[in-house]
């Protein structure tokens, strides 16, 4: 049986299957379904505190569903990720450092990381 593991990086989820069968695709950035403004948000006093300057790892498990019949699920996940980081776009965005240690998300609608786990 395959172990799954996760880790995250920048504003991302990477999703790992470990095993030799499966493989992950190449990462890719999901970017809003629309465009979004550009703008820099600077974080409040709580959320910019210097012992919260980490990211907790978490996994994401999504039932099969006789609904999603004949739809490929990970096309479904990643239109439905795309439109809703059109009204959460600061989430596309990339933090930066701003004066006196400030953080601030400068909201670039670069997009988020993606990445499909693959079987071989």
């Amino acid at each position: 049986m395959a172990s799954r593991s996760s880790h995250a990086h920048g504003n991302a989820i990477l999703v790992r299957l470990h095993s030799r069968k499966n493989q992950r695709s190449e990462p890719e950035l999901l970017a809003p379904a629309k465009p979004t403004p550009y703008e820099c948000k600077a974080l409040s006093d709580i959320d910019d505190q210097h012992g919260l300057r980490f990211q907790i790892p978490n996994l994401h498990f999504y039932r099969n569903s006789k609904g999603m019949q004949g739809r490929d699920p990970v096309k479904v996940i990643k239109e439905a990720t795309a439109k809703t980081l059109v009204y959460y776009y600061p989430f596309a965005g990339r933090l930066r450092e701003g004066p006196n240690d400030k953080l601030i998300v400068e909201c670039t609608g670069e997009g988020i990381l993606f990445i499909e786990p693959v079987q071989m």
